[in-house]
């Protein structure tokens, strides 16, 4: 018996409509985006800005950054994939020579949009509010920056559950002896599909998963699958301390009238988080092996935007974005 050590086996889809899959990760993805709406209604009411500017803010931010956190991914992780499936890169399909998408056109399925990468969205997204504040010259971009990083973190932590939810960004081994330990069923490099389904000659994954956790004909497969470490939890839980010191700092104090401060602290919390989680992540690939295995992908690409942040929470004058 172990504390809190468990089997995590989620079938990812919480209902289909015909060929569409509506997905835990998706939904996680639009609450995300909706709470981040209200809060920033909060804050553009406070500040007797419209809610026209709110209107256009909204619709430059998802596409800056699902388009962002999208490209983020294909360049920084898998480009060796997608150089070879372009179609693939904008579009939520994938690949399968076994299905048929629409039940027209053979060799692919529909997986919604999976595979997104925060640090392309973070670029994507400033560049968005760059462009934004060229349309509305009366807003500055670091006073939205240090507004918009508030329902951001809150919305890093969505992400990170909808992590959970896909079995993905799984943590390394650990002992399964530890609190946390979780044994992902569907993990991919432990118990990739096509291997669960000739174990058990099941025709589908989610029924071969499934007799794998439940059947006590595969409790062996089942005990060859390792504990991980909850890595997308470990996120999680912290983005949502980062997004509550941000609130606070917000509503409490008058840190939000320092230009750049609170944008700053964001980047500084949120990046040394990634780069400290990433100790307990499997990796997940990219240019890591071009630049020595000591540090991940992830930690890589954290570091410069840990100094971006320093920067603009010490930077002495105000710099006009």
């Amino acid at each position: 018996m172990y504390f809190l050590g468990f089997d995590w086996n989620p079938e990812g889809t919480l209902f289909k409509l015909g060929f569409l899959q509506i997905k835990y990760y998706n939904l996680l993805w639009i609450a995300a985006f909706v709470l981040g709406w209200f809060i920033m209604k909060k804050i553009f009411l406070n500040e007797k800005k419209s809610m026209e500017k709110l209107d256009s803010l909204f619709i430059y931010t998802v596409v800056s950054i699902m388009l962002g956190a999208r490209l983020g991914h294909v360049f920084f992780y898998d480009w060796d994939y997608y150089k070879e499936h372009l179609a693939e890169i904008l579009l939520p399909i994938r690949e399968s020579a076994d299905s048929s998408l629409f039940g027209i056109i053979n060799g692919y399925e529909f997986t919604g949009f999976t595979g997104l990468a925060s640090h392309g969205a973070t670029i994507a997204a400033i560049i968005g509010i760059w462009l934004y504040t060229r349309k509305w010259k009366d807003i500055k971009m670091l006073w939205l920056l240090d507004r918009l990083v508030i329902p951001s973190a809150i919305g890093a932590a969505f992400v990170r559950f909808g992590n959970f939810f896909n079995s993905e960004i799984n943590g390394e081994v650990v002992d399964k002896s530890y609190f946390l330990a979780t044994r992902f069923i569907r993990d991919s490099d432990d118990m990739p599909a096509y291997q669960a389904m000739a174990l058990t000659n099941e025709q589908t994954p989610n029924a071969a998963y499934k007799a794998i956790q439940h059947n006590p004909e595969f409790s062996e497969i089942l005990q060859s699958i390792p504990y991980r470490h909850p890595a997308q939890l470990y996120e999680a839980i912290c983005y949502i301390f980062i997004f509550i010191v941000l609130y606070l700092l917000y509503w409490k104090t008058d840190w939000k009238n320092k230009s750049g401060f609170l944008f700053g602290l964001f980047m500084l919390l949120l990046f040394v988080v990634r780069f400290f989680v990433e100790f307990f992540k499997k990796s997940q690939g990219g240019f890591e092996d071009a630049l020595g295995m000591t540090l991940s992908t992830g930690q890589w690409l954290s570091i410069p935007m840990i100094f971006i942040g320093i920067y603009f929470m010490m930077k002495p004058e105000p710099i006009e974005l």
